[in-house]
């Protein structure tokens, strides 16, 4: 049974985790990756949901703040033997949650063409493509994608 634990970037599983995904992201992205890999730091990251299955550490995302209403996704991962399963989305929802129970009434993120999965996850988790911002605002291979959260509860 997958369970949804809060913790924050200091965790050890998610630092482990991480570095998967950035092995991933430095096969897929290429000599690009370098570039990316600049705005990935986990410095600011102020809430991480991990998924395990069992003992194992299974997927995680985070999330930082990007102004004082919009929280960006960073850092989302599930390990390949897992996916399939929605874990993803499951991460994803619960920062949603906690990025709205702590005030913010968006969440935005990049991800990149080279990753069509995470994009058709997004699209139907309801986020929308917007124009690339801040550091992505001129990268072509970037896609930046937005959604508003349901704050009335």
């Amino acid at each position: 049974m997958l369970e949804l634990i809060r913790t924050n970037a200091d965790n050890a599983e998610f630092r482990e985790l991480v570095v998967m995904l950035d092995a991933e992201l430095k096969m897929r992205d290429g000599e690009d990756h370098y570039f990316f890999a600049q705005f990935n730091k986990l410095a600011g990251i102020l809430g991480v949901v991990i998924a395990y299955e069992g003992e194992t550490a299974v997927g995680c995302g985070g999330f930082k703040e990007m102004s004082a209403n919009e929280a960006e996704v960073k850092r989302m991962f599930v390990r390949a033997e897992y996916r399939g399963q929605r874990i993803a989305a499951r991460v994803l929802g619960e920062l949603e949650a906690w990025a709205g129970e702590s005030g913010y009434n968006a969440c935005v993120l990049e991800t990149g063409f080279k990753q069509p999965e995470a994009i058709a996850l997004y699209q139907r988790e309801g986020y929308e493509v917007i124009p690339n911002y801040g550091q992505y605002a001129d990268v072509t291979n970037s896609v930046c994608m937005r959604k508003a959260l349901d704050t009335a509860a």
